[in-house]
C-alpha cells in the first residue's frame, strides 16, 4: 500500500541540471572531476544504450543523485570537493542504488574502505570499458533481483507483467511503452516498496504523485475510470491489485 501522504518523494524543482539523454536503457550518474574520463566513460554507456547524467563534484553529484534517482552511480575518490567515501556514505543513508568505483587508488585498503563505505564494486584506472560494462550489468542485476522476493526478475499482476532484465512491460501480451520513470514507479509500486523511487526529499509532495499515477493508469489500464491494475482506496492510498483479490 502505498499512502499519498508516505515516504515515497519526488524529484525536487532544481534548476540548471543537465539533460540526460532520452533513450529507454538504464540511468548511470557519472560523477567524475576528469574529463577526458568522463569523455570515454559517457561514449562507452551510450553506445551500449544506457543514459548517463554527469557531475564533477561531490556536491553536484549528490543533488543529481535526488533529482534523477539514477539507476547505478559510477563514483571517482578523489574528487575535488570531497572525498568519494564521504559520497558513498551519504548516497546510503537514503538509497540502495548500485555504486560502482572507479579510482586511481589501488591499494587492499582503498579498495575495503570503499566496499565498507556501501560501495558494490571497485575498479583502478586505468580501466577497460569492457571491464566496466561487464562489472556495471553485474550491479544492475543484482540490485533488480535483490530488491524483488525470491530474486524473481519477472513480476506478473493479472495479465500485467513487467520484465526487470529486459525493462519491458506486457499488458495482456501486448508492450506497453514507459518513460524511465514511469517504468520505475511501476516496478516499485508492483514491489510495493516505493521508498526506492525518488529516495527522502520533497516527501509531501503528493501531488507529484497523483500526476504520475495517472500517467500510469492512462498507459496501462484499458479504462482508466474503471482501473484494473492501479487501485485507489479513498483516504489510504494507491495499491496494486493482485491475482488472488
Amino acid at each position: 500500500m502505498l499512502g499519498e501522504s508516505a515516504a515515497c518523494s519526488f524529484p525536487p524543482a532544481v534548476t540548471n541540471l543537465p539533460r540526460a539523454a532520452s533513450t529507454p536503457g538504464p540511468l548511470i550518474l557519472l560523477i567524475e572531476d576528469e574529463l577526458p574520463v568522463r569523455t570515454f566513460v559517457r561514449a562507452k554507456l551510450g553506445k551500449h544504450g544506457y543514459r548517463v547524467v554527469e557531475a564533477d563534484t561531490g556536491r553536484a553529484g549528490l543533488e543529481h543523485a535526488r533529482a534523477y534517482n539514477p539507476d547505478a552511480v559510477i563514483l571517482d575518490l578523489g574528487l575535488p570537493d570531497m572525498d568519494g567515501l564521504d559520497v558513498t556514505k551519504s548516497l546510503r543513508e537514503w538509497c540502495s542504488t548500485p555504486i560502482l568505483i572507479v579510482s586511481a587508488r589501488g591499494q587492499e585498503q582503498d579498495k575495503v574502505n570503499a566496499l565498507d563505505a556501501g560501495a558494490d564494486d571497485y575498479v583502478t584506472k586505468p580501466f577497460g570499458a569492457e571491464e566496466l560494462l561487464a562489472r556495471l550489468r553485474v550491479a544492475l542485476r543484482h540490485a533488480a533481483r535483490a530488491a524483488t522476493p525470491g530474486g524473481a526478475t519477472l513480476l506478473r499482476a493479472s495479465d500485467l507483467s513487467v520484465d526487470l532484465d529486459r525493462r519491458i512491460v506486457l499488458r495482456a501480451g501486448e508492450v506497453v511503452h514507459l518513460t524511465p520513470l514511469q517504468f520505475k514507479l511501476l516496478v516499485e509500486l508492483m514491489r510495493q516498496l516505493l521508498l526506492a523511487v525518488w529516495g527522502p526529499a520533497h516527501a509531501r509532495d503528493a501531488h507529484y504523485l497523483r500526476i504520475y499515477m495517472g500517467q500510469l493508469r492512462h498507459k496501462l489500464e484499458v479504462n482508466a475510470a474503471s482501473p484494473k491494475y492501479i487501485m485507489t482506496d479513498p483516504g489510504v492510498g494507491y495499491r496494486i491489485l493482485c491475482e488472488d483479490e
